[in-house]
């Protein structure tokens, strides 16, 4: 599963009422500092949400520093629902306000408790907005959106994809015939992927083709420093799984790429 990178910072929710849930979730991401270490299953899990929900659940506010803390909902394609908890405080070196993002409430109770704030500060207040289950039909699943059709820049950037590949295993990188496909390419999308939890060394990428049949084919490029001279490095997967499966090994081996 894969979200558009946002770097907008937002000061609580800050987000548009009428935004999609899938784009609720990228925009969370997005500004959260440790996205990473979301579970993959908790993404795979909100993969197609139908419905997004989000409320102010804390805040703690006292001489000039404060952290709220943000309850995120969302309504689950099977009926069920599924929450994040984000943290958002000012209590860094620069004062700047800071989020961060949380599978389960004590994770979140953990990470407010570290938080250099006086237990006596008031005030403070709780709300709890429950969400209700809702069981709905099955859907099919969401087609990706792409942009404008632009064959020739399509296949432009799968060629210099595919050239920059530096699989240090030449028989991981994609094959012939994965680059014959691509020249039918006629649109492409590129969207960063979170819940690695390998850390800030690396990032991955999802390289979306759409072909001309209607087909879509996909990419997957690891972008990491952890090279014996700190070098930068691209490595290209046709899997998501083959990908992440080099980041960890990546991680094991080089651990100053670690955070």
């Amino acid at each position: 599963m894969s979200f558009p990178h946002d770097s907008e910072t937002c000061a609580g929710l800050g987000t548009e009422s009428d935004a999609s849930p899938e784009a609720q979730l990228g925009r969370l991401l997005g500004r959260a500092l440790n996205s990473f270490d979301l579970p993959d299953e908790t993404l795979e899990r909100l993969d197609g949400a139908l419905a997004y929900a989000g409320s102010l659940h804390s805040a703690h506010h006292s001489a000039g520093r404060h952290r709220e803390t943000y309850r995120h909902n969302w309504l689950l394609i099977d009926g069920g629902s599924l929450t994040l908890w984000e943290l958002v405080h000012n209590t860094g070196r620069d004062g700047a306000p800071q989020h961060e993002v949380y599978a389960s409430e004590d994770e979140l109770h953990l990470a407010t408790g570290r938080l250099p704030l006086p237990l006596e500060a008031e005030p403070e207040f709780d709300l709890h907005v429950p969400m209700t289950p809702v069981k709905l039909p099955p859907v099919p699943p969401m087609r990706r959106t792409f942009g404008a059709r632009d064959p020739h820049s399509s296949v432009d950037h799968a060629r210099r994809l595919l050239r920059r590949a530096e699989n240090p295993d030449v028989s991981t990188r994609p094959g012939p015939g994965i680059a014959r496909l691509l020249r039918e390419a006629c649109a492409h999308q590129i969207t960063q992927a979170f819940g690695c939890r390998v850390g800030h060394g690396f990032a991955l990428y999802e390289h979306a083709f759409l072909l001309r049949d209607g087909c879509e084919v996909s990419l997957w490029e690891v972008e990491h420093t952890a090279t014996p001279d700190g070098r930068h490095m691209c490595e290209v997967y046709a899997t998501q799984e083959a990908a992440r499966a080099t980041m960890e090994r990546r991680a094991a081996s080089h651990p100053r790429a670690r955070r």
